[in-house]
C-alpha cells in the first residue's frame, strides 16, 4: 500500500473552526466521559479524508452507536495510530517531542499510569519545548493553549506519517 501525504492544515484549520463548537456532523461525548478523542480523530480525519471501517480494531464514525473504539477512546486511538501491520487509514508513529508538527496529537497522562487526554497540534515554533507546542482540544475547550500550561505526569507524541488508501 502507498502511503499519501497527510494535509497537515486541514487539520489545523478544522482544529481552529471546531475548537470551541462541535460539528453537528458529529456526536457531542463530552457528558459520556469526554470528547478529546472524538475531536482529535475529527481532525485526522480533515486531513487524511479516510477511515477504516474494519469492525472493532478499525477507525471510522457513521454514528453516535456506530463508531471504532479507537474513534473515541484515548488508548485505542493510539493503538491504531502506531498499529505495526498496514491497513487503511492515518498513520503515526510514537516520538518525541523534536519530531511533532502541526496536525499531529498528543495524549496526556495526568496520573502516570492511564493516558486521558487527547490535544491536537496547531502551532510549533522552534526550540521545540511544550511552551511553544500550541493545542486545540475539547473537553476542556481550548485552542492555541501552551502545552506548558496543563499539569501533566506523562504525554505521549504522535506524528502523523501519512494515510494508506484502498
Amino acid at each position: 500500500m502507498t502511503l499519501y501525504p497527510y494535509n497537515r492544515q486541514a487539520a489545523v484549520a478544522y482544529a481552529h473552526r471546531w475548537a470551541f463548537r462541535r460539528n453537528p456532523r458529529f456526536y457531542d461525548y463530552e457528558n459520556l466521559g469526554g470528547d478529546c478523542t472524538n475531536f482529535a480523530s475529527q481532525c485526522i480525519y480533515a486531513g487524511t479524508g479516510i477511515m477504516n471501517f474494519t469492525p472493532v480494531f478499525g477507525w471510522y464514525y457513521i454514528s453516535p452507536n456506530e463508531k471504532s473504539p479507537s474513534w473515541t477512546g484515548v488508548p485505542y486511538l493510539f493503538d491504531f495510530l502506531t498499529r505495526t501491520q498496514t491497513s487503511v487509514g492515518p498513520a503515526g508513529q510514537d516520538t518525541d517531542i523534536s519530531q511533532i508538527e502541526p496536525g499531529d496529537v498528543l495524549q496526556l497522562s495526568f496520573d502516570g499510569i492511564q493516558y486521558k487526554h487527547t490535544p491536537v497540534v496547531v502551532s510549533v515554533r522552534r526550540p521545540v519545548t511544550p511552551a511553544t507546542i500550541l493545542i486545540a482540544a475539547h473537553s476542556d475547550d481550548a485552542d492555541n493553549r501552551p502545552l506548558s500550561t496543563y499539569q501533566y505526569k506523562s504525554i505521549r507524541y504522535i506524528h502523523i506519517r501519512g494515510f494508506y488508501a484502498p
